[in-house]
């Protein structure tokens, strides 16, 4: 058995210890919530004093005034702001950043000590605020036990939107074999998401979805935390891109591609992804694209302050080939997010959580979208409203009956110091109190 389908199976295992700070799913079967202001997730205007009616994991109502149903538990939130559970659309949850040479890590690392510490950073997440999470990488059997295990309540996390292995081309980024030598091309599955062919892309898509998958990751162009390429090069093939979006659309799931230079992200649009993530040299063009076809921009702000920040100061922590790359990167992430802002393009949330910043911090992204001309209301939709679209789901990302009971509350007006997203005191998922006072309550 391939150790990453056998280590799946261990984070059940692993972490029995942390079973009992998962959250419940009965909790109280009627709950109000009073809200002292209400920022709904929608774009809406905020609402003063408003009440929350929950029953088992849904809202069944949202009424104005403090309402005190007979029977049903008050949780005094009247003095906070209250928000919809936030919503990272790009994140790799059993990542984790590993001080030395990144080459000797690659190959000395088993993804049984993946799974075993993400089971860590799924319940730093979900305490942070962030109730749903798409994952845009990842061993496959690793990310998709994970899941099952926070779906089935055995570990605390938020839920999970997973693609598994990104797809890419021979060399390009994501193939794990670059700057190794040739031997390595024997080790079982190291080369499984390699595609080079129309064929194989659609047998991979197919696979990824056998094994649990909810979304594609794909790799049309070069990328900075790889060795070798270059992020302004289209490194897939129309026609592969195109097999890849035709199948998994008939699968139901949509694709997300990591693209930084303008003739990867113009030509994946067109040929019908979902979101393009990071987008750094996208133009005016672009952005006429992005409008017509629907697509969302990630613009991942967070990562590349971060790697830019590594490359300056500690250029020996990165792969050969990367530091360079994310001097030249990580500025032109805040330019393109301020244009295609400007342009009118749809834009949700994601950071590119995989170590560079600590999983829970999430919330510092906000700080950086709003530096870069976005309005904090607008911000905060890129991580509820327009997050659970690009997911295509209509149960969270936002305050409204029929949606799960996935709330957060924290002190202050985030309209007027979106920092404040940065410290998140009290966290409900479906229902369930997991974060109450600044304190897990498990």
């Amino acid at each position: 058995m391939h150790r990453g389908k056998r280590a799946g199976w261990m984070i059940g295992a692993a972490a029995m210890a942390l079973a009992a700070m998962a959250p419940g799913m009965a909790g109280a079967k009627d709950m109000v919530i009073h809200a002292g202001r209400l920022i709904d997730g929608t774009g809406a205007a905020p609402r003063e004093k408003m009440s929350i009616l929950i029953h088992d994991d849904r809202i069944v109502a949202v009424q104005p005034g403090y309402a005190t149903p007979q029977g049903a538990q008050v949780v005094d939130l009247s003095t906070k702001t209250v928000l919809p559970g936030l919503i990272d659309t790009h994140d790799h949850i059993t990542v984790g950043w590993h001080m030395g040479d990144p080459i000797r890590n690659s190959v000395t690392r088993s993804d049984y000590e993946d799974a075993i510490e993400a089971t860590g950073f799924v319940r730093d997440t979900l305490l942070a605020g962030f109730t749903s999470v798409r994952d845009c990488g990842a061993n496959t059997g690793v990310v998709v036990a994970l899941k099952k295990s926070i779906d089935g309540a055995v570990i605390p996390g938020p839920r999970l939107w997973v693609a598994g292995m990104p797809l890419g081309p021979t060399g390009g980024h994501g193939d794990a074999l670059n700057g190794l030598r040739t031997e390595f091309a024997d080790i079982p599955h190291v080369a499984d998401n390699v595609i080079d062919s129309p064929d194989a892309a659609r047998i991979a898509v197919r696979r990824l979805r056998r094994e649990g998958a909810d979304l594609i990751k794909i790799m049309p162009s070069g990328g900075v935390m790889s060795i070798g390429d270059d992020p302004n090069h289209q490194l897939m093939t129309d026609e592969e891109i195109k097999t890849v979006v035709d199948t998994a659309h008939a699968l139901g799931m949509k694709v997300a591609a990591h693209a930084h230079g303008k003739q990867a992200i113009d030509h994946a649009i067109a040929l019908g992804v979902d979101s393009i993530e990071h987008g750094s040299y996208a133009d005016a063009g672009s952005y006429k694209l992005f409008k017509q076809y629907g697509a969302y921009l990630v613009p991942t702000m967070l990562v590349g302050e971060r790697v830019y920040q590594r490359a300056k100061e500690h250029p020996e922590q990165l792969n050969p080939s990367t530091a360079e790359k994310a001097l030249a990167i990580a500025p032109m992430l805040q330019r393109n997010l301020h244009d295609a802002y400007t342009a009118g393009v749809k834009i949700a949330f994601g950071t590119d959580t995989f170590g560079l910043s600590r999983h829970g911090e999430n919330g510092q992204e906000f700080a950086l979208m709003v530096k870069a001309g976005m309005t904090p209301m607008d911000a905060i939709k890129a991580a509820t409203g327009n997050a659970a679209d690009l997911l295509g789901s209509g149960d969270v990302g936002t305050v409204q009956a029929g949606r799960y009971a996935d709330l957060i509350a924290v002190d202050g007006d985030p309209l007027s110091n979106i920092t404040v997203l940065e410290t998140v005191g009290f966290v409900m998922k479906g229902g369930a109190i997991v974060k109450e006072g600044g304190k897990p309550t498990g």
